[in-house]
């Protein structure tokens, strides 16, 4: 029997993969977004889905409908956006994450909360395993998502404690593919657009930094896992590919698959940029028999077909301006 299942943050890069995937499986899914990074673009081929249903919606405020599962996605992600406006991103997080534990718990559906491995901060610990504690700055400029999404972790297992609400937590590390922002700042799509353009290619302090990158179709893959899990699995589960690179190598290899003839620009490290981050995914290998499979050349050929059809439709553009 299919479920209805209510996707926040539905129309951006991950829920609306996700959106796809639940469709794919026979469920009914109601994608509920503000538009703020989410863009009708990318539910536009699913709007004549008969199962598929797109709701205008802010989760900072309470939300009345009847569903059997939440996938709980809305949040501005990226730097660039989460730092536009710093208190409505934590409103998002926090007040976001008691709306959508007040619904699960008023019509008794399961919910997964999309965190991060900003919860981890500039790490201590190499890998990260869920069971450390993080080095975070709570008074930085980027608290008010590392925090945000660490107050709505406390959230969800105090609703799960206090009322017994069947909770999932899925701590998720950098996630690309198509469909991402093309002005999100983040690292994978401005490499792949500033080559495509021709533009040099800005890296911040030395390069040396490094980052592990999960293609979205292996990410969707772990989140449906995790929610399909017994209630006695409530996480939080690392969600990400341990293949660790440095922003050089990407940057080589972005170029080599473009065959940009860009050139590097150092430019300094940002405040509170993590020096590394690798997931450590054993508990996803154990509790979920989940592993990443897409290599990293392989997603980001498909990423930057993607950013190519876009540039040349000239559709960035009108995605910046939604």
């Amino acid at each position: 029997m299919h479920k209805r299942v209510l996707v926040t943050g539905g129309a951006g890069f991950i829920g609306s993969h996700l959106c796809e995937r639940l469709l794919a499986r026979g469920d009914e899914v109601l994608c509920v977004d503000n538009f703020f990074t989410g863009t009708r673009a990318n539910v536009a081929h699913l709007l004549g889905h008969p199962m598929f249903e797109l709701m205008r919606h802010d989760v900072t405020f309470p939300l009345y409908v009847e569903v059997d599962e939440i996938y709980n996605l809305a949040c501005p992600a990226s730097p660039i956006h989460y730092q536009f406006d710093p208190v409505q991103t934590t409103k998002t997080s926090v007040h976001g994450a008691i709306n959508m534990l007040g619904l699960a718990k008023r019509v008794r559906a399961k919910i997964l909360q999309a965190s991060t491995s900003e919860v981890y901060g500039d790490p201590g610990v190499h890998p990260q395993p869920e069971g450390y504690w993080g080095n975070v700055n709570p008074i930085g400029p980027r608290s008010c998502y590392d925090e945000g999404k660490r107050c709505a972790e406390t959230l969800f297992f105090d609703y799960w404690r206090q009322h017994r609400v069947r909770i999932k937590v899925a701590r998720i590390f950098n996630t690309y593919g198509p469909r991402m922002h093309p002005n999100d700042g983040r690292v994978v799509s401005n490499f792949i657009v500033q080559a495509l353009k021709g533009e040099p290619i800005t890296i911040y302090g030395e390069g040396l930094q490094t980052r592990s990158f999960c293609f979205v179709d292996d990410l969707v893959e772990g989140l449906m896992r995790l929610m399909a899990t017994e209630d006695a699995v409530t996480g939080p589960v690392n969600l990400g590919n341990p293949g660790e690179f440095t922003m050089l190598q990407l940057a080589e290899a972005v170029i080599e698959l473009t065959g940009s003839a860009s050139q590097l620009q150092f430019l300094p490290l940002p405040q509170d940029d993590p020096r590394q981050r690798q997931p450590d995914i054993a508990k996803a290998a154990a509790e979920l028999g989940w592993a990443p499979t897409v290599p990293l050349r392989e997603g980001l050929k498909r990423t930057i077909d993607y950013f190519d059809a876009l540039l040349s439709a000239g559709r960035a553009q009108a995605i910046a301006a939604d």
